[in-house]
């Protein structure tokens, strides 16, 4: 066996359920705020693509995906972002990814060069899991962050050896769990980075499109590259996904785009990793590209629940909405864990630790305008609380979170 799986740490929801193991939850509806899965209604013109090209199983689908996809894609990206000829986007810098969480495992093991010296894979703490396993399975080490709700300040925080021992970066904007948004210029100040030390910035951008409308739509690292004058996207990728934005995550779709270089030896790397995407995948997929109503009004929805959620917990909790994502990051200044239980047990809540989703910070950083010391965990005593629950749910779940950290 691969020894770098015994490397591997149990995924937060796991431990969740070791940690809730024995709760006897309270005589109420269930309310789950755990889990980062959409449950607004799928858009409905990707289900009726789906369902119209059915006969498309019975060919093997091209690694590359199909050039009508990318033409979709590309000129999702040009509209979006602002980028310049989107017919040359697709045919050089775009790839079919059968959800982000798949892509961004799988890029860690094209990119870590295993005989390298220099094989540190930053990535944000808090963070999403699959960056530490993508980077633990590729030969590579993962190094931690700490993340806040001023993610330019979080990357300015990292000093010049970091970045000299590093080979890759996982940025993630809008954040998970902060919802926290990288602007234009600090992606450009990380570009210029990526040049001077040699690595490759690897953008996490599934929640791009949940973002408040009062914020505006955050930038993305393509056209940050853009305006930073790397007109090639050189070491810059850009995942994305349908899950968040098109609440489509059982189609499990979504695209990489950046550095032609990059894209070509991925490309390579994929053929032998068998995960290319069926032909009615990308036509639900291109039907959900091509849309953005549905999108909107999928924000606005995100929006309502934010306000409503937020006064009912304003009493209890220093609560602030976040410019992107669907979480809520709330300080207990408790122990989350006891919280949690507690939550369950009173109250027929799920939340999840934020201890659970980060790791104790052995070299030190800031959190929050906070100095971490060494060893603290810098999720602990939060709660990440997913919003994705109906508007009814999530104001029933609020208010309920309310009781109970009252009493």
């Amino acid at each position: 066996m691969n020894p770098d799986l015994d490397r591997l740490q149990p995924y937060p929801f796991e431990k969740l359920r070791r940690l809730l193991d024995g709760v006897v939850p309270a005589d109420l509806d269930p309310i789950s705020l755990s889990v980062g899965e959409p449950r607004h209604p799928p858009f409905r013109g990707a289900l009726e693509a789906f369902a119209t090209t059915l006969d498309g199983f019975a060919r093997y689908p091209s690694s590359r995906g199909d050039d009508p996809f990318r033409q979709s894609v590309g000129g999702w990206l040009a509209r979006r972002h602002s980028l310049p000829a989107p017919d040359v986007l697709a045919e050089r810098h775009v790839l079919p990814l059968n959800g982000t969480r798949e892509g961004l495992f799988a890029i860690a093991q094209c990119i870590v060069d295993r005989t390298a010296t220099g094989r540190d894979v930053l990535m944000p703490n808090p963070f999403y899991q699959i960056y530490e396993g993508a980077a633990l399975l590729a030969g590579g080490h993962p190094a931690f962050y700490a993340i806040s709700d001023d993610a330019d300040a979080d990357l300015e925080a990292i000093d010049a050896t970091s970045w000299d021992r590093c080979c890759l970066v996982y940025v993630c904007s809008p954040g998970n769990p902060t919802g926290a948004t990288l602007s234009s210029a600090a992606l450009g100040r990380l570009i210029e980075r990526a040049h001077r030390h040699d690595f490759v910035i690897v953008s996490d951008e599934c929640y791009g499109e949940i973002y408040r409308e009062s914020a505006g739509a955050p930038s993305g690292l393509l056209d940050a590259a853009r305006q930073a004058g790397v007109d090639d996207y050189a070491r810059c990728l850009s995942f994305h996904s349908l899950s968040k934005r098109s609440n489509l995550p059982g189609l499990r779709s979504g695209f990489v785009a950046g550095d032609a270089a990059l894209i070509a030896r991925f490309l390579a790397y994929r053929t032998y990793h068998g995960c290319s995407m069926g032909t009615p995948v990308q036509a639900a997929s291109m039907a959900a590209w091509d849309d953005e109503a549905h999108v909107a009004a999928n924000r606005a929805a995100y929006d309502s629940k934010y306000a409503a959620v937020a006064e009912r917990l304003a009493p209890v909790l220093d609560v602030a909405i976040p410019p992107g994502g669907f979480y809520l990051w709330p300080q207990l200044h408790a122990d989350d864990e006891a919280i949690t239980r507690r939550l369950l047990a009173e109250a027929n809540v799920r939340a999840v630790p934020g201890s659970y989703l980060a790791r104790a910070d052995a070299a030190g950083g800031t959190t929050g305008g906070k100095t971490v010391g060494r060893d603290l965990n810098p999720g602990a005593g939060h709660l990440r609380l997913a919003l994705v629950a109906s508007p009814e749910d999530c104001s029933a779940a609020a208010s309920r979170i309310a009781s109970v950290l009252q009493s």
